[in-house]
């Protein structure tokens, strides 16, 4: 099993519309059944450019693996409601399908199959779930014991990250019990010299949010965080003394604010086998880093449970065999009609061992570069 997938592209390639689309994905599983109602449109944005898919159903679909049991999930859908789902599992080698449901738009209603290795409630299952929510997730919310592995893997495995990286609160959250000890030797380890976390938990105060926040906006950050705690964040250095120096969070390079921010979700990640997705990986973090990163989930002692990571990234320099193998590495680029298309490193077949892919890549053997142009003298 692959421990890493780096995808690289230009900019507005698509690489952070595929994130969106998983996370989209993430989104129906958990949420359809359960705060959808009736008639609600659902966040599925069709691909607009092209005459073809304006009006269509937007496709999702995932493999995956819980206890050592494939799965084959998807669905399509537009805003207006679900037009597709299925689910394959494989837990002998084989494939079983547990369910399918197509719209017919001519009867408007949907045809079922309900596999006979699906077991419980499925005709009230069936019959409970709307237009506009997944089987899934109404089976699951109905106390599908057999369905409920594959809706944790969206809950609880699946780890979704943009390009501003996690809010440092679960960070701070690990220091404020027996954990505090594996974030500091992840900071430790990235070369952050930090000597010692603060933790302090205060009252939100709404004289400390910003003075130009519209009062719209002010007045509903204030209805939600009344009465609720706030975690404080100190960093301690050690000064040219020899004393300890208490600098606020903020005070902090982004560099170090971001790393910090990793150290949680690296930690859970590492240590309990989730599949994390990251938006920019590089950003505001020095190669060597982005290195080190990427190498924790590639290392058999600091991920023990096969954790996956899968990133885009600008980052070249690690972009080479001793980092990936081949068919870690992916493609983003557009067609002449404007729609993404993904591909592997494997399509090119380059030497194993031998061929210097960052090389290879920057001189557009494998394309998906920016195509820059000179621009017209001002004059």
């Amino acid at each position: 099993m692959l421990r890493s997938a780096a995808i690289y592209g230009p900019n507005a390639s698509g690489k952070s519309n595929f994130l969106r689309a998983l996370q989209t994905m993430k989104h129906l599983v958990l949420e359809s059944a359960a705060s959808q109602q009736r008639g609600d449109r659902l966040p599925v944005i069709p691909f607009r450019l092209s005459v073809d898919t304006r009006q269509a159903p937007s496709e999702f679909e995932v493999t995956f693996l819980v206890d050592g049991v494939r799965y084959q999930y998807g669905f399509s859908a537009t805003p207006e409601q679900i037009h597709e789902e299925w689910l394959l599992a494989y837990p002998k080698g084989r494939a079983q399908r547990w369910f399918t449901r197509v719209w017919a738009a001519d009867k408007k209603q949907f045809e079922w199959e309900l596999g006979s290795s699906l077991t419980g409630e499925k005709q009230l299952w069936q019959k409970s779930t709307r237009d506009n929510a997944l089987f899934l997730s109404t089976a699951v919310q109905l106390n599908s014991e057999q369905l409920q592995p594959v809706f944790d893997w969206f809950k609880t495995s699946l780890r979704m990250s943009n390009v501003g990286g996690w809010a440092p609160s679960f960070s701070a959250s690990l220091c404020e019990n027996d954990e505090k000890s594996k974030v500091m030797e992840f900071l430790h380890a990235a070369d952050i010299h930090i000597d010692d976390v603060l933790i302090e938990k205060k009252t939100f105060d709404p004289d400390d949010l910003p003075s130009d926040m519209p009062e719209a906006l002010r007045d509903a950050v204030i209805g939600q965080m009344k009465d609720k705690k706030t975690l404080e964040i100190k960093t301690v250095h050690k000064g040219s003394d020899g004393k300890p120096v208490i600098f606020d969070f903020d005070e902090e390079s982004d560099g170090t604010r971001k790393l910090f921010a990793f150290a949680g979700p690296w930690i859970d990640a590492l240590e309990n086998g989730y599949v994390l997705f990251i938006d920019e990986l590089h950003d505001n973090l020095h190669p060597r880093l982005v290195r080190f990163l990427v190498e924790l989930f590639h290392n058999a002692e600091t991920n023990p449970n096969n954790a996956q990571l899968v990133f885009t990234t600008h980052e070249t320099s690690i972009l080479n065999q001793e980092v990936f193998r081949r068919d870690q590495v992916w493609f983003c680029e557009k067609d002449k009609n404007q729609a993404t298309e993904l591909y592997p490193l494997t399509d090119f077949s380059p030497r194993k061992g031998r061929e210097n892919l960052e090389l290879a890549y920057l001189s557009g053997r494998y394309g998906a570069l920016p195509f820059v142009k000179k621009m017209r003298s001002a004059s």
